[in-house]
């Protein structure tokens, strides 16, 4: 029982690390609609990126996940 939790668990967090990689990737999307972004700016982006990425990366090789 507490496996079939944990599985739930794991898959609920790999949702949440997903949405969330897909939120930081579509908020830098918009924004360079809106306007050109500077060194800086792109930078900041680029960086949340890959921590959002690096997140999801290794709660999947941590728990075998996919989705």
């Amino acid at each position: 029982m507490n496996d079939s939790r944990l599985a739930v668990a794991s898959c609920l967090e790999h949702e949440r690390l997903a949405f969330e990689l897909l939120e930081v990737r579509t908020r830098g999307q918009y924004l360079t609609r809106l306007r050109p972004l500077s060194s800086q700016e792109r930078e900041e982006w680029d960086r949340r990126e890959r921590a959002a990425l690096a997140r999801l990366v290794d709660h999947e090789l941590e728990h075998g996940c996919s989705r």
